[in-house]
């Protein structure tokens, strides 16, 4: 394991035009079991590399594997989830923090990202984006207008937002049963990517096992590209069939018996009044209100986050 943790290299592929243009970067594999986005990197490359693509503005970085050390353990994370504390540290802990070093300073010498994912259970793709322009404490933005915009040409109609203050409170619902010390609130590549006043956008593809997501992830970088005038084709339009939706709680799994009342779905809708779970004591887990359950984790690990609440959003 050792070897692994010493040996393990970053593979970066930047194709820079002549001409002037934006600076994208694309990340695969930022959790190691999710491989759609190394799959569809790894096509644009050979197809760039071919002459069949060509980047006629701008700079674009791939980066297929992004935790190599995951990858190769064919699990979501090395030693912790890089995407809930991602940070420059000056005496890094573990693998993520080495990692970390490397690949904040490659975000902050973008101006967009694209991060490509999947998730457990079956369910529809949706691009995940952060909040409307504000200039608060956590997560202040003032580019929403052109993340949006970007979201909205990526081939997806669901929308997600509220992850980050609904992360935060779950940090600090955590911290109050002392499951543990300081984390940053959940910031990940995105949100680091914000922070550093870009824009970025997280699209979830489908679910690991489905073939179909591979091919939702290289339609998003190609639509993407083109949006961004680097590369020529037909703009595509705004998708017009779109649904938004806000978390606004995160539930953890305390027990390792804790359970679900069924198998869930990410984004089924649920109603108030509705059995979600049972704690390992008995108590029931009751939907507060009508939305959707999103994210259901059967095999989260205690004090992990196990399943999020949504509502309806007015955004986009």
């Amino acid at each position: 394991m050792s070897d692994l943790r010493n040996t393990c290299s970053i593979a970066v592929h930047q194709f820079a035009s002549l001409q002037p243009g934006p600076r994208l970067i694309v990340l695969g594999a930022v959790h190691g079991n999710e491989t759609c986005g190394t799959v569809a990197t790894r096509r644009l490359i050979g197809e760039i590399e071919n002459g069949s693509v060509n980047i006629e503005r701008g700079c674009l970085t791939l980066v297929p594997v992004t935790n190599p050390l995951a990858y190769q353990l064919k699990r979501r994370h090395g030693d912790r989830n890089l995407n809930r504390n991602m940070r420059v540290t000056a005496e890094p802990q573990d693998f993520e923090d080495r990692l970390a070093n490397v690949l904040c300073p490659l975000l902050q010498s973008h101006d967009v990202l694209l991060d490509l994912h999947s998730f457990h259970t079956p369910g529809t793709p949706f691009a995940l984006i952060g909040p409307a322009n504000n200039t608060g404490d956590l997560e202040p933005v003032a580019n929403a207008e052109a993340e949006e915009a970007l979201a909205l040409r990526l081939g997806v109609g669901r929308f997600v937002e509220g992850w980050l203050q609904t992360y935060a409170q779950g940090v600090k619902d955590r911290q109050g049963r002392g499951a543990i010390g300081h984390v940053d609130y959940g910031v990940g590549t995105t949100e680091t990517m914000r922070r550093y006043g870009g824009i970025a956008v997280t699209l979830e593809c489908g679910q690991h096992a489905d073939d179909r997501a591979p091919q939702v992830a290289y339609e998003a970088i190609a639509n993407t590209l083109i949006h961004l005038g680097m590369v020529r084709g037909d703009v595509p339009p705004p998708v017009e069939k779109r649904e938004t939706i806000r978390l606004y709680r995160v539930i953890d799994r305390l027990h390792p018996d804790d359970r679900f009342s069924r198998d869930w779905r990410s984004f089924e809708t649920i109603k108030q009044g509705d059995l979600i779970a049972h704690r390992h004591a008995g108590t029931a887990l009751i939907a507060d209100r009508d939305g959707w359950i999103v994210f259901p984790n059967p095999a989260a690990q205690v004090d992990q986050e196990w399943f999020y609440l949504a509502e309806a959003s007015d955004r986009l």
